[in-house]
Formats: structure tokens, sequence, C-alpha cells
């Protein structure tokens, strides 16, 4: 097995949004805001090269959208699916599975890309990968997570018969499956055996190194009382089983592992992915 972190650019979102109750004058430290209030963000997704699998875990944000929806999000970098793909010897029609974690827009929006008239996989071999919980709770979403579920990101990929539902917590025999849902409805966390280590893609659960103390919770999440009981048992449990966290939005950490502190579970090594 061989994993491969594959970029996609950065973008901004409000940094109240991402810290929630968390007040400016503390996260802007470690974390400061542009003179909009927008911090910059990743969009860092992971391919894992599995025998003859080629597992792409979320897709980023994409380029198929109008001016004036990218104007909301300052798109900015040079890093893109297919530049990091191809940086690793690697074509989009190479890819075997499209792992989604959900469905949100920046997780999910290079999955379908623009040919003509016509919303197409940007992945054209790959099984596309959600769960039916998760899938229901995007089509038909609520007025809270209506602008981060966008039928220009979702439906083309049911209408391509690429589409699959995960049935079961082992999805390969070196991939696992956490499901959480204070974030949204089913949200799902791969869990990774890779060089006798356990690296668990973070997703939204904890979008940067900035969000590990508990009350470090998104304003965008639906049940963040849920979310703040899920991050604590993960943490507790990624300490003492010296987990390795792969985040997907921070914009400068790849990875970090954790122990507990006097303050409560908190960094202890961060590093990228290359120096395993």
């Amino acid at each position: 097995m061989q994993l491969y972190t594959i970029d996609t650019g950065y973008f901004k979102l409000d940094g109240g949004a991402m810290f929630g109750v968390v007040p400016k004058s503390i996260w802007n430290r470690f974390h400061p805001a542009d003179e909009k209030n927008l911090c910059t963000w990743a969009m860092r997704c992971l391919l894992v090269e599995d025998n003859n699998r080629l597992i792409l875990i979320d897709t980023g944000i994409g380029n198929k959208q109008d001016e004036k929806f990218f104007s909301h999000y300052c798109l900015h970098g040079d890093a893109t699916m297919e530049k990091s793909l191809a940086s690793h010897g690697f074509h989009p029609d190479d890819i075997t599975d499209v792992f989604l974690t959900h469905l949100h827009f920046d997780h999910v929006g290079g999955s379908i890309v623009r040919n003509g008239d016509r919303l197409v996989p940007a992945f054209s071999n790959a099984v596309y990968w959600s769960n039916q919980k998760h899938w229901d709770h995007a089509i038909k979403p609520n007025a809270r997570e209506k602008a981060s579920f966008l039928a220009d990101n979702i439906l083309p990929i049911q209408e391509s018969g690429q589409l699959k539902f995960v049935q079961s917590p082992q999805f390969t025999n070196s991939i696992s499956i956490r499901t959480v849902y204070g974030h949204t409805e089913s949200m799902m966390l791969p869990e990774i055996k890779y060089k006798d280590r356990t690296i668990i893609y973070m997703a939204d659960l904890l979008p940067s190194l900035g969000h590990l103390p508990l009350p470090y919770v998104m304003a965008y999440d639906i049940e963040p009382l849920k979310t703040l009981k899920e991050k604590q048992g993960f943490l507790n449990e990624a300490a003492k089983e010296d987990y390795i966290l792969f985040f997907e939005h921070d914009p400068g950490i790849e990875c970090c592992t954790v122990h507990e502190t006097e303050k409560g579970i908190r960094e202890n090594a961060t590093f990228r992915l290359t120096d395993l």
C-alpha cells in the first residue's frame, strides 16, 4: 500500500463560523483572519494505492460553479486535482474508487465536471461511494445545510450509474469506516492501516489542528453537542492508541499525533505523510 497527499488548493471561510462559540480574540492568534474575517483553509484529499485499486478520498471544490459562487470562497493556490495526481504519476482515469466522506461542496465538488452542456464524472472509470443515510439527507437538504449540498455536485453521480452505497464498516482489507453524526448526517471517516500505524482521515470532525480543544466546534455542524461528544471519545482513543490524524482543511499541517496534557488532549507531534 502507498498513500499520497492530493492537494487541490485553498479557499476561505468565515473564521467565526469555523470556530463556533470560541471568541475571535482567541482563535485569531493562531489562525489569523483577513479584513473580511475570512480564514484560509486547505482542501487536502488522500489517494490510497492498494493492490489494484486507486482510492481517492474526497475531491475538493472543483471548478464548474460560476464566478459568483467562487467569489464567496476566494479560491487560491496553484494546486489542482489534476496537477497533484500527475505529480505522483496518475491520471483521473486511473482512479478506481472515489470515497466521499460527505457531500458538502468543498468535499464533493471535484467529483463532477462540465463537458459542454453536460455534467459528467471527473473520474470516468471510478465507483463513487457514499452511504444511503447521508445520500438521502443530502438530496433533500434542510434549510441549514441547503447551501452546502449542491445538486450539480451530487445528482450527476447517481445519473452516471457510478454511485454505490457502502454496506459494511470494512471497506477494504486495509480501510475501515467510522461514521459520525454531529457535523452532518452519517459522515464517514476512513481508518487506514499503513506501515503498522492507524491513520484517520478526519474530514470535518476535526478540520484542523486548531480544532483539537473540545469547545472548538464549527457553527456549520448540525448537532454541535453531538460533535463535542464524538470528538471527546475519538481523541481519548487516539491518544491511547497513538493514531495519526490526517487533516483535510488545515492550511499548513497534514498530520499529527495527540497525547493527554493538563489542558486536555493536544498535539504531540506534527509532520507530513511522507515522513512516515
